[in-house]
């Protein structure tokens, strides 16, 4: 049956992180790399292997337990020490010389398997045993299980005989090699492969050639689109290299034969399938499968003939009959090995969620009769899930869930697999959507109204983002039916994060394709038997209505109810009964044929957002300085509602309060006792009982919602002399804040107030007019502090959006809905220093209501005419073309004419019904009146431009930076060419440039628990100085998240990029070069080639490429950084300004003053924009100018910035500082050689005999001093390693004990300090750094607001954030 039939994948190939391709070459350290981590399935059994490089090793079967707060008590029981043993064998493949592996007897034979199959001269085979002694060895187990398994001992790879599934598998396998290098899955958005371009724009792996970047073979000319004030922004460099991105061909045709299957007497002579294949040659061969390998038979395309053919040619492995009968094939596909063996094997793994480019080139469909067998037939015999089923996608979601979870072993088993089967399932519901908007599944009630239908596909439930039968007339109709699914799906990642066990959640994707959104669910077993209303035991069907309850539910949701800060409510149904909820009235909760309860329909788990809820003013009074910003808004719907990331600023904020109060009461309980007492005795006391309760406030787990209140009274009243008083003053302030509780902190809110659909149990008194206030408070708390703080975060530049991505993950991680980005964008007005955050917050705003407009145009377009639909909207939006047409024909008009007129017909596809063209009237005046009122309506923003240009000359938006984030908002793939959308003459876009429409995917991010914990441990750790036990919390974190996720995340990607960091600043630049080009790699796979984390990537591993002087890749890296970020934002950014100064830096470096100066102005002028004329980033600026204008020799421009330099840091720093003191001997210097040049000239001016102008002494800087001021713009200071004798220790210790008072500011003076006292031995450069010698390091911020620590420092934006968990990634 249509939709209930999932596509089958090769086991190897086509599953995402069933393998993960490693180097193919000889080299030991490169096999080495190779690992694999088994997996459960749901039914409990090892099922699938994953490879993950060696510097990644998984975690899976460690068994020592460990904890990020400490290493020295497992907090588990249950431990268990095994040591991990490395030795190494030699395996013996068929046909070549053995090859000696190290391996770890915590591996699996399976990665052994996988070892073979992608080194270079085995990956061809598939069908193998690895024996021992003659035994085979069991795939799933353990090295160190294997008897007589020891050093150099030898392993045997023997051929297998074929089954029909191992030859199909084997066939796949080579279909996937030949393809290998063929970037055209990567652009298609298949088989979960993706772009890298890090190698294309170093010119080769920057790991394998040390000696690149000398100063005296450097091409530093940087492109011209990417110089100071260049206006061009051309999309051709986005993908660079694309020539030299195919393999060659090796072969025709490579398809099943027309002859399958075998007639049963030949079934019987093991035939077990028929190939056809076409050389390059163009030799034609039928070619026969059986159990030994592969044979040419001597079938025709018209003539069936078993018999081998003359001469015999017979091979266990497909590449080698083919090697035999083509010498084409031999030659070219030695060369795509080669090829594919240069590839970082992070190029070649695959993704664990597809990633898609929103800019292609053309791409050649040829011939692939494989493709096609998959396209339109059931893969069997290499299938996705177990052979003749359909997964059960809702039993294996839950069933992971219930995985035990103790230990750290079980807890990373359980992650890993709930991970697995996530996102399989978010696979499956991508491919169940696109193919239900496509039309290719049955809806399961095709007589209503298309908007009304629903679909099953797969085992996962299909619903439209339509308002089905009214549910949402009061709501705001459609708009609200589109907002739901998303409420519903922070809903669902809020109880899912919790991970409460007895209570589910079900497994829920939205997808937005084709302007259509989907929401695909996980089927609760039973559901579809019975009625809704039959099935939902607690909550709601008929918005409040009627209400039922269960004592199972209530037990269940007290604990998440605390957790999330839902208080428990009373409302009335419709037979006035009251009922207690402890979730909104909507919240359903269904008890499935599989006895699991489950909860759904989660959209109102947060408070209602009261600023756009007109409603709200009839029933509470509003804050006067609200009502003057315009406070309560209508809003296009009323599910609206506050971020959980607000709540919980919020609650801490009244947690604050509440400690406040308490403390204050107390003190004044104590004044009134001890007035006898003097005044220093009971500031000092009431100093301690502050200090006990803020202990308690940092002791204490977030997640615990009722602070004991014993804590609390130990804290005030550590003697016990005032118990039952201080009771009391708990109480009270209890009261004060608005807690539940008298007896401690326990603030909740009531989800259902200001609903109008639901009745309350006394809607007139105290408690819920309490909770009304409360809510109103945090409304209030989100326009008068957050959107403030977050703004004035903006202008210290603690925070600065790259692009729309980034801006709204910053708003989000605040609590700050997207819907007061217009209120932003007016409080900008006042704040000309963010005139780039302006740009790009209206950018995003244009980029938000144009997407609304799409989705409504794309309604009107019928399938033959999509592309051409998208075209004109495109130019309609941002071409500056007043009369764009539609390109269609007539003919096509009366055809979808004749169409429309037959009912029956209509209903026959999706995409194919209800459609009157009314994308051909739109104009690009019409676009933008209807973009003016979405922007009101949505935002609350009054655009007072009528067109493209008005808003781009009065804004500073790009056109080229809005075009991308519009195609990557809404999914669409355009052609990679150069677009000229200024054109008045001319429309921009054709309805050939529209490539593909892709799918863009919401979904709950699963967490790696025990990973995220260490990482934020490490964070701390490196925060407070102790960088040793940060590197190596870090580092464990990288083994565990490698364990959960695999090879490729953004989380390990951001853990890569902490570690590199680290190790730069250990002074070991070899070992950050390696991790960051992994990192880099990473972020281009998992996030996309141009997004901002990408850029800041390559930022960083353009300084250390310049540290292993390999400069001239590090000039690309900046190029291709600066490149980037200009797509993004344009020049008028504080990151150009930093991108600039590192360019001109190493310009001067390599001699190229002239270059250098360019871009130097250019930081110079961004410096002043952005961050004020009289700080130290210009002074830097200034300064930086002044030695490269002295290289020129222009030492009177030179003196004149380095007074500038000198004035700033003596006003900002003071006379004593050392930067004033460096500037105050270069201005002498320059003073000097000024007067000497002048006194020169004017001798020659006066004719004087003898005299001549002595040629300029230029002096190139050296590297090193290049190098500190890197580090030095960068906010980098290297570690500094002090070997310590016990004498010096005690001598330190004491010094600093007598010297505790005192802070030492500068880095320098506290380096000399220490030299004093012992002898210093400075590590820098590639040598091998022990870390185990670095000692503590305190942090301080520096003036300009860098986070600096006395040895160690990182960029302002580089260490401080968290790892980036489950629902957005934070990175830098």
């Amino acid at each position: 049956m249509a939709g209930v039939t999932c596509q089958e994948g090769d086991e190897n190939q086509n599953q995402k992180n069933a393998t993960n391709p490693s180097e193919c070459d000889d080299s030991n350290k490169e096999e080495k790399n190779n690992r694999k981590v088994n997996e459960p399935q749901s039914n409990g059994q090892v099922s699938e292997t994953e490879t993950v490089e060696d510097e990644q090793t998984h975690t899976d079967e460690k068994t020592k337990e460990k904890t990020p707060e400490t290493t020295e008590e497992p907090k588990d029981k249950n431990v268990v020490f095994v040591q991990d043993v490395g030795f190494t064998i030699k395996i013996q493949p068929p046909g070549t010389d053995p090859f000696e592996l190290q391996v770890s007897s915590m591996e699996l034979v399976q990665e052994l398997h996988q070892v073979l199959m992608d080194r270079e001269d085995t990956c061809h085979r598939t069908c193998f045993s690895i024996q021992l002694d003659g035994t085979v060895l069991d795939k799933f187990c353990e090295l160190k299980t294997i008897e007589n398994l020891k050093e150099g001992s030898l392993v045997k790879v023997v051929e297998d005989p074929y089954t029909m599934r191992e030859a199909r598998h084997h066939l796949r396998h080579i279909r996937d090699l030949l393809k290998s290098v063929d970037p055209s899955d990567a652009y298609n958005g298949e088989e979960f492969f993706s772009l890298s371009f890090l190698n294309t724009v170093t010119a080769g792996d920057i790991m394998t050639d040390k000696k690149r970047g000398k100063p005296d073979s450097v091409d530093c000319t940087p492109p011209d689109y990417i110089m100071p004030d260049s206006k061009d922004r051309p999309l051709l460099p986005l993908h660079p290299g694309l020539k030299d991105q195919w393999g060659p061909k090796c072969i025709k045709v490579l398809t099943y034969s027309g002859w399958n299957p075998p007639p049963a007497h030949r079934k019987l002579k093991g035939d077990l399938m028929y190939l056809y294949v076409v050389t390059l040659e163009d030799k034609k061969y039928h070619i026969t499968a059986s159990p030994m390998g592969f044979f040419v038979n001597q079938s025709t395309e018209d003539e069936f003939n078993f018999k081998p053919a003359s001469p015999k040619h017979l091979a266990h492995a497909l590449v080698d009959l083919l090697c035999q009968i083509s010498p084409a094939f031999k030659r070219n596909f030695a060369s795509l090995l080669k090829k594919r063996t240069q590839k970082h094997p992070f190029e070649r793994v695959a993704t664990p969620y597809q990633v898609y480019s929103w800019i292609a080139p053309h791409l050649d469909h040829c011939v692939d009769y494989m493709r096609a067998s998959d396209a339109f037939a059931n893969r069997i015999g290499y299938e996705e899930q177990i052979p003749g089923q359909t997964r059960d996608w809702n039993e294996e979601l839950q069933t992971t869930r219930e995985l035990p979870r103790q230990t750290l072993p079980e807890r990373l088993i359980r992650e890993r697999a709930i991970f697995k089967s996530h996102s399989d399932f978010v696979s499956a519901a991508i491919k169940g959507a696109m193919a239900v908007i496509d039309g290719n599944v049955m809806p399961i009630n095709p007589g209503e109204e298309s908007k009304m239908q629903m679909f099953i596909w797969s085992n996962i439930f299909f619903s439209l983002g339509f308002d089905v039968k009214d549910h949402y007339k009061e709501f705001g109709g459609d708009a609200a039916a589109y907002t739901a699914p998303a409420s519903d799906l922070l809903g669902v990642r809020a109880y899912a994060n919790l991970d409460p066990e007895g209570l589910y959640t079900l497994g829920t994707v939205l997808v937005d394709y084709r302007g259509y959104r989907v929401t695909a669910q996980s089927i609760i077993p039973g559901i579809l038997e019975r009625e809704q209303e039959q099935s939902v035991v607690y909550g709601s069907v008929d918005f409040g209505k009627t209400i039922v309850t269960c004592q199972t539910y209530e037990d269940l949701l007290k604990k998440t109810a605390a957790q999330l800060k839902i208080k428990p409510h009373k409302v009335l149904n419709s037979e006035d009964e009251e009922i207690t909820l402890l979730s909104s009235v909507d919240c359903k909760g269904i008890i499935g044929n599989d006895k699991r309860y489950y909860i759904l329909d989660l959209l109102r788990t947060f408070p209602a957002d009261i600023n756009f809820l007109p409603g709200a003013a009839n029933e509470i009074e509003f804050n006067p300085e609200l009502k003057k910003l315009g406070f309560p808004l209508q809003h296009k719907h009323n599910l609206v509602c506050l971020r959980q990331e607000l709540m919980e600023a919020f609650l801490e904020q009244k947690y604050i309060e509440f400690i406040q109060i308490a403390a204050y009461e107390f003190q004044q309980l104590r004044q009134k006792k001890q007035d006898k007492k003097d005044d220093k005795d009971k500031t000092d006391e009431d100093l301690k009982s502050i200090e006990r309760i803020s202990k308690i406030m940092n002791d204490d787990d977030s997640s615990s919602q009722l602070i004991e209140p014993h804590k609390i009274i130990q804290a005030l009243d550590p003697d016990g002399q005032s118990e039952e008083t201080t009771k009391d003053i708990i109480s009270k302030a209890a009261k004060k804040v608005g807690s539940r509780s008298e007896a401690g902190f326990d603030v909740r809110f009531n989800p259902d107030v200001f609903q109008p659909i639901v009745r309350h149990a006394n809607p007139e008194g105290d408690e819920v007019r309490r909770d009304k206030n409360l809510i109103k408070e945090a409304s209030e708390f989100l326009v008068f502090q957050v959107i403030p703080n977050f703004i004035s975060e903006c202008l210290t530049h603690a925070s600065s959006p790259i692009d729309g991505f980034t801006l709204v993950e910053a708003m989000h991680a605040r609590g700050i809905n997207l819907r007061y980005l217009g209120k932003i964008v007016d409080m900008l007005d006042k704040y000309p220093q963010l005139s780039y955050l302006q740009s790009i917050s209206v950018a995003e705003m244009l980029c938000r209501s144009a997407k609304h407009l799409f989705q409504k145009h794309m309604h009107s377009v019928e399938p033959m005419s999509v592309s051409a639909a998208v075209s004109h909207f495109l130019n309609c939006f941002l071409s500056s073309f007043v009369n764009p047409h539609a390109q269609i024909v007539a003919d096509e008009f009366q055809s979808k004419n004749a169409k429309r007129k037959s009912k029956k017909r209509s209903k026959e596809g999706f995409l194919g019904r209800n459609h009157d063209n009314e994308w051909v009237l739109e104009t690009p005046k019409s676009l933008w009146k209807a973009l003016q009122e979405d922007l009101k309506s949505h935002f609350d923003f009054t655009l007072e431009c009528e067109s493209v240009d008005s808003t781009v000359d009065l804004f500073h938006v790009q056109k080229i930076s809005v075009l991308r984030s519009f195609c990557m908002k809404v999914g669409i793939q355009v052609l990679l060419r150069d677009y000229n959308m200024d054109n008045k003459l001319k429309q921009a876009f054709a309805e050939e440039d529209i490539v593909n429409m892709f799918p863009i995917v919401k979904h709950n991010h699963t967490k790696a628990t025990d990973a995220y914990q260490f990482f934020t441990s490490g964070q701390t750790k490196i925060q407070q100085g102790n960088i040793r036990e940060g590197y190596e919390l870090i580092n464990e974190a990288l083994n565990l998240l490698n364990s959960v996720y695999g090879a490729m995340h953004p989380e390990i990607a951001a853990c890569l990029r902490l570690l590199a960091r680290l190790s730069y600043v250990f002074g070991d630049y070899a070992e950050a070069l390696s991790l960051q080009q992994r990192a880099v790699l990473m972020s281009e796979r998992v996030l996309g080639i141009d997004h901002p984390n990408t850029i800041t990537e390559y930022a960083h591993l353009a300084l250390y490429c310049f540290a292993n002087n390999q400069i001239s890749s590090s000039l690309r890296l900046l190029y291709r950084a600066r490149y980037l970020a200009l797509l993004c934002h344009g020049e008028l950014h504080p990151e150009i300004a930093l991108f600039d100064s590192n360019i001109g830096l190493i310009l001067h470096a390599v001699g190229e003053y002239d270059l250098a100066l360019k871009f130097l102005e250019k930081a110079l002028s961004l410096n002043k924009e952005f961050y004020g004329v009289k700080t130290l980033k210009v002074a830097m600026a200034y300064h930086l100018m002044a030695r490269v204008l002295s290289c020129q020799g222009d030492f009177r421009q030179a003196l004149q910035h380095e007074k500038e330099c000198f004035a700033i840091y003596k006003d900002q720093l003071g006379e004593d500082s050392e930067r004033t003191k460096e500037s105050s001997e270069c201005l002498k210097h320059l003073t000097q050689q000024a007067v000497f040049l002048q006194k020169k000239m004017n001798e020659i001016t006066k004719g004087e005999k003898n005299v001549y102008l002595p040629p300029l002494q230029i002096a190139t800087p050296a590297m090193n001093t290049i190098l500190d001021t890197l580090n030095m713009i960068n906010g980098i200071e290297l570690v500094h390693f002090v070997q310590l004798s016990p004498n010096a220790v005690a001598k330190l210790r004491n010094e600093i004990l007598k010297n505790k008072t005192t802070q030492i500011k500068d880095t320098d003076q506290q380096m000399k300090q220490i030299d004093d006292i012992v002898t210093k031995e400075e590590i820098k450069g590639d040598g091998d750094v022990n870390k185990d010698d670095c000692s503590r390091m305190e942090v301080s911020p520096d003036k300009d607001g860098t986070l600096t620590t006395n040895s160690c420092t990182a960029l302002p934006n580089g260490i401080s954030h968290p790892l980036p968990i489950n629902n957005t990634i934070e990175l830098d």
